[in-house]
């Protein structure tokens, strides 16, 4: 009776030693920052009890964390919306960008204008665009949240795919040529496939970005559905434990967008894996 053979351990028979380092490799990778996390979080509850730190200032890890499992119904719905609104802005500030970025890379002039007028919308702060935008809206309505976070996701995702969009090998640029394509048929074949590590790059840092700006965008006015909202309303009522509980689930809900960023990354450019 014969053992069936694996074609790539067949043609290669180190791939076995080759799979199992890199899997120990990213074993290893992931231990250090674990490492390193707990033990800020022991420094940090030694300081704060054997410093006789008041809560106001800074509560201990011990006491965020039994404040957090308390409340963990709350920090999941309130989640939930901070998500909602991060995502759909995400997703819409993304495409706009995207769209934005391959008409800037087909017409020069267009590109030279657009960059300025892209870092002046990314550098409007959060506290100022909210409100303005609140008043242009009802009280009750999630879209002034949501183009906040389009708004702040639109630059990064714009400059990296206009950078990538730009930076085309010149020989796929003449081959195209000689086979007398233009237009939409070389932005579909050439340059978007050699400008997704640049989208891609944008678009992780616009994931957390999102986030942020969702978050932050709840503490002037609208729904009291949030984490942002949850935040405010817990450190008025100096409950400092419970709203660094909300702080966390903001933590964790950047952490949720950005790997989702990641894995969607791997699964476009598979020849990209380590």
């Amino acid at each position: 009776m014969t053992q069936a053979v694996d074609p790539v351990v067949a043609a290669d028979p180190a791939a076995p030693v080759l799979s199992t380092r890199r899997r120990g490799g990213g074993l290893l990778a992931v231990v250090p920052p674990v490492l390193v996390g707990v033990a800020g979080l022991l420094a940090w509850e030694l300081i704060v009890k054997l410093g006789r730190i008041a809560p106001y200032v800074l509560p201990a890890p011990s006491a965020i964390g039994q404040e957090f499992w308390q409340t963990r119904e709350v920090v999941w719905r309130t989640g939930l919306a901070s998500g909602e609104n991060a995502l759909i802005g995400l997703l819409v500030g993304a495409l706009a960008g995207l769209l934005a970025a391959m008409v800037a890379a087909r017409f020069r002039f267009l590109g030279e204008v657009s960059i300025p007028v892209a870092a002046a919308a990314g550098a409007l702060p959060i506290i100022a665009l909210a409100p303005i935008l609140n008043n242009m809206f009802e009280s009750t309505s999630n879209v002034p949240r949501r183009l906040v976070v389009a708004i702040v996701v639109f630059f990064p995702v714009f400059v990296n795919a206009l950078r990538g969009l730009r930076e085309v090998d010149p020989i796929h640029r003449d081959l195209m040529a000689s086979y007398a394509a233009r237009g939409w048929t070389v932005t579909r074949l050439v340059r978007l496939p050699a400008a997704l590590p640049f989208v891609f790059t944008g678009l992780r840092q616009a994931s957390s970005l999102a986030v942020i700006a969702a978050v932050v965008a709840e503490y002037f006015g609208g729904l009291q559905n949030g984490l942002g909202s949850r935040i405010t309303s817990a450190a008025a009522n100096t409950a400092y434990p419970r709203a660094w509980a909300f702080v966390v689930g903001a933590c964790v809900l950047g952490l949720v967008f950005y790997l989702a960023a990641l894995a969607l990354e791997r699964l476009a450019m598979p020849w990209r894996r380590v």
